[in-house]
């Protein structure tokens, strides 16, 4: 019997990681023959590193949560533990009420813990700031309920407006009204269940000894974008099968495991799969075999967005901006959602070109994707107006880029983790199957990568047996 094949579709961070994982890319022993189909023309997905200006950048994800070890283990894994590094400046503002104001301490994912920080922030208007001192304190939660709701009842709307809309947005580029605070932030969750004041609930999460004092995040020198080429690189040298270009067009289920047809005609025959694509093309591929999980997946909604890179001489600036960047709230009616700026946030890359300065912008969420069909030049213009207006900048850009990431966020709305559980009941039913990715277990870097190796681990009971039936008729060959 020839060794097992696992095909794994989608080469994003998920799809590598569960390819590496089955492959024994990342130091583990290969459970499998590892085929992996990518229709783009690159790995990676929204990790992607290009040059602007002259300047190695990333033209996606710039970071990655350090409180969730996922991330930081894998770069260890692939050879990448020395590039790892903190942000420089971790000093964020918020663009609301007409100036730039401090993100204040003790917060949450916006939501504050600290009073006399909120106050002297100046984020809140007299009104907001007083509502947020007369906190409600409400039943306990019992099971979900929209995080915009949640602390809207308790600490008022201006809390959500000028707070958490931004800060989610970040996240999700979605709605805090619409967004489940069991998936999105389980630790207020966890508060919300117990009753009590969200404030002091809240401190006790931003005072924790194991959260005080330790970066939030880490990047990598030479950019995020650097991780997947090095999952990639060790995939390859591990045996596994990289196939870019390589569109799926039909999956259908066998009895000794599936049957997967690429866009130029090629069948591949798999014992097992591994979906690592968004939710509409995973429910496109399910459909015949799996009707139930793609009426799932049919639903999950996602939100797109324009990221626009911008680098500058430093001898045009009249100053450089000071701090990591800030958010913008929707309600203040800005073209642009936040700005970052990179050469202060990464002494990486301060280092490496230490005459140009690179700051880039975001525009578009959840139904209100304009922007993604503008030309380049008018999403360069939104942002330099708009910069203008916040940090005073007048000077030009010598280079630019934009990078659009159409349906590039998936929503966690209240009852996704449900509706994730319902997807896998209906996927476990056909078996010999795992999905994983951005859709399922959480939209940041590391949980992608768990996603990834828990898909992985999900093949185990399909590939012991069939690891077992080689050895044993390896043994009776001899």
């Amino acid at each position: 019997m020839a060794q097992a094949h696992v095909v794994v579709i989608g080469g994003g961070i998920a799809g590598l990681t569960a390819a590496a994982v089955v492959g024994g890319g990342v130091g583990e022993p290969a459970r499998a023959r590892v085929t992996l189909l990518e229709a783009s023309e690159r790995l990676g997905g929204k990790l992607w590193g290009g040059e602007v200006g002259g300047v190695r950048v990333d033209l996606g994800a710039e970071s990655v949560l350090a409180r969730r070890p996922e991330a930081v283990e894998l770069a260890r894994a692939v050879g990448l533990a020395e590039q790892l590094e903190p942000p420089t400046t971790a000093k964020a503002a918020i663009w609301t009420r007409g100036a730039l104001r401090p993100l204040p301490a003790g917060q949450v994912m916006g939501v504050p813990g600290d009073l006399a920080a909120l106050a002297e922030s100046g984020v809140l208007s007299p009104e907001g700031l007083e509502r947020a001192r007369q906190e409600v304190v409400g039943e306990a939660v019992a099971d979900d309920i929209a995080v915009g709701r949640y602390v809207a009842d308790r600490l008022g709307r201006e809390v959500v407006d000028r707070l958490v809309e931004p800060l989610l947005g970040g996240v999700y580029a979605g709605r805090a009204d619409e967004i489940s605070l069991r998936a999105a932030v389980p630790a207020l969750l966890q508060v919300a269940r117990g009753g009590g004041s969200l404030l002091a609930g809240v401190h006790e999460l931003a005072t924790r000894p194991q959260v005080v004092g330790t970066p939030v995040f880490q990047g990598l020198r030479g950019g995020l974008g650097t991780l997947p080429v090095a999952v990639a690189a060790a995939c390859a040298e591990a045996g596994v099968d990289l196939r870019t270009r390589t569109e799926v067009t039909g999956l259908r289920r066998t009895p000794d495991g599936w049957r997967v047809t690429t866009g130029d005609g090629e069948v591949l025959h798999a014992d097992a799969v591994v979906l690592a694509v968004p939710a509409p093309a995973a429910a496109r591929l399910l459909r015949a075999d799996a009707p139930a999980a793609a009426a799932e997946l049919d639903t999950v909604e996602y939100a797109g967005m324009a990221l626009v890179t911008l680098a500058f001489r430093r001898a045009d600036l009249a100053r450089v901006p000071a701090g990591s960047g800030f958010l913008v709230p929707s309600v203040d009616g800005r073209r642009i959602k936040a700005s970052t700026f990179s050469s202060n946030k990464w002494g990486w890359l301060e280092r490496s070109a230490p005459d140009t300065f690179v700051l880039r912008t975001s525009l578009g969420r959840l139904r209100e994707e304009e922007p993604l069909e503008l030309a380049d030049e008018e999403l360069v213009a939104r942002s330099l107006a708009d910069l203008g207006e916040a940090i005073g900048l007048t000077a030009r850009p010598h280079d630019s880029a934009v990078t659009r990431w159409r349906a590039g966020l998936p929503q966690y709305p209240v009852g996704h983790l449900d509706r994730v559980a319902r997807i896998r009941a209906a996927a476990d039913r056909v078996g010999a199957l795992a999905l994983c990715g951005a859709a399922y277990d959480g939209v940041g870097i590391p949980a992608c990568i768990a996603s990834g190796r828990a898909a992985a681990a999900g093949l185990d009971r399909v590939l012991t047996p069939l690891a077992g039936a080689n050895v044993t008729e390896r043994t009776m060959g001899a």
